[in-house]
């Protein structure tokens, strides 16, 4: 019988105005984007999250410090490569990602299928292996006020 784990990752950034936005590894035209230390891909930042769990290799802030000059500004999507690395040298490979975004705007439906297709690209899987579905939060919190964003992550990992 194979060795599986699953993992489950939570990311959530400020929203501020004329600031990128970026998701998925796609720049997204909006007035406000994900402020952070690197690009704040929050669904990416999910998704390492997710995949380190699994793993039992601590989390995205062991690995990447926010108080570390060599991640300021870097894309996400570098930063899943690493973990994905990581993964390997314990023997590990990715089965699945299914991950929710949690925003009012913008809308993400027509950006789907490039955020899976960045994702499948840096973490080496095929896209059919990676879900990505969105909600809002009915104007409701901090989401509801577009103050920020959250994405939420979980994954399936497998013995090598």
């Amino acid at each position: 019988m194979a060795k599986i784990k699953v993992g489950f990752g939570f990311d959530v950034h400020q929203l501020k105005q004329q600031h990128p936005f970026i998701l998925g590894g796609v720049n997204l035209e909006h007035t406000a984007g994900a402020y952070g230390h690197s690009d704040a891909d929050v669904l990416l930042h999910a998704i390492c999250d997710a995949l380190l769990g699994a793993a039992n290799l601590r989390d995205i802030g062991f690995h990447f410090s926010n108080t570390d000059d060599r991640w300021k500004g870097i894309s996400s999507l570098i930063l899943l490569q690493h973990v994905v690395a990581l993964l390997a040298e314990k023997n590990w490979q990715i089965g699945n990602i299914d991950a929710m975004v949690c925003l009012e705007a913008p809308k993400i439906n027509p950006h789907i299928p490039a955020m899976q297709a960045n994702i499948a690209k840096a973490a080496g899987i095929d896209i059919e292996d990676i879900s990505i579905k969105a909600t809002t939060n009915e104007q409701l919190g901090f989401i509801g006020r577009e103050e920020g964003v959250v994405a939420y992550a979980v994954c399936l990992i497998e013995r090598i």
